[in-house]
């Protein structure tokens, strides 16, 4: 198999493990249990070692606990510059401070695996290491919009900028 098709089916294998994560997450029945609250997406600006600023985009799922300030977001983030890209999983969670629907600044972290593209620069191929994040979230009639700083601390460490919307999902 050549290193494309190595690659491809790598990519296809983590989105089969990325689409299936929250049907598993979303399955318990428990009205304690975490529940699907919103989909998200995101733009912003990333600055990974090794290469110039650039742009990135991402998508995720939200799920909540009724009454809870804790969310658990599986998410996806892209970003390509100078011939290295990056799709980069990720396993996070958050605490918001406030009561949802109010403006509120939360903080989380989670893990994420990065799957880089085989020609980019020393060929990194993959990488798993810990989010730090924090924002503030402003609700809006059926979402939420957010301005977020995150960074990932990995063998190519990355800060940046984020905005995006959560789009509430059954409410």
């Amino acid at each position: 198999m050549c290193r494309f098709q190595k690659y491809l089916s790598q990519r296809a294998a983590l989105l089969g493990v990325a689409l299936l994560m929250p049907v598993l997450l979303g399955s318990p029945t428990n009205a304690a249990a975490f529940a699907l609250y919103g989909a998200d997406a995101r733009v912003g600006v990333l600055d990974p070692d090794g290469v110039d600023g650039t742009l990135a985009v991402g998508a995720g799922l939200n799920f909540q606990q009724a009454g809870s300030h804790v969310h658990l977001m599986p998410n996806v983030i892209y970003w390509s510059e100078s011939g290295l890209s990056d799709v980069n999983t990720n396993f996070d969670a958050s605490y918001h401070f406030e009561p949802a629907g109010r403006v509120s600044p939360y903080l989380g972290g989670g893990l994420g695996m990065h799957f880089y593209s085989s020609d980019g620069p020393g060929d990194p191929g993959t990488d798993l290491g810990p989010n730090l994040f924090g924002g503030v979230t402003l609700p809006m009639s059926g979402a939420s919009l957010y301005l977020e700083g995150r960074t990932t601390l990995t063998d190519r460490s990355q800060f940046g900028l984020m905005t995006g919307a959560t789009f509430y999902l059954g409410r």
